[in-house]
């Protein structure tokens, strides 16, 4: 079963919505720059979770520039 990142990023690639990918992108970046500049509390899991979201951002976004250039 998919994730909820995953099945937001079909979503958005089905609907050919670059722009909210891309704030996807922006918003889970500031999550990770947050959590690296905290301390006092281990915060290594969020971030790779967090690392994994913008893994599956960027391909859905390198999916949706081959959706495009294939249809033009």
């Amino acid at each position: 079963m998919p994730s909820a990142i995953e099945q937001i990023v079909d979503t958005y690639v089905r609907l050919k919505n670059r722009r909210g990918l891309e704030e996807l992108m922006m918003h889970r970046q500031r999550l990770a720059v947050d959590l690296k500049g905290r301390s006092g509390y281990d915060f290594s899991l969020p971030i790779r979770q967090i690392e994994e979201e913008i893994a599956t951002i960027e391909a859905g976004l390198g999916a949706l520039r081959s959706a495009i250039s294939a249809a033009a």
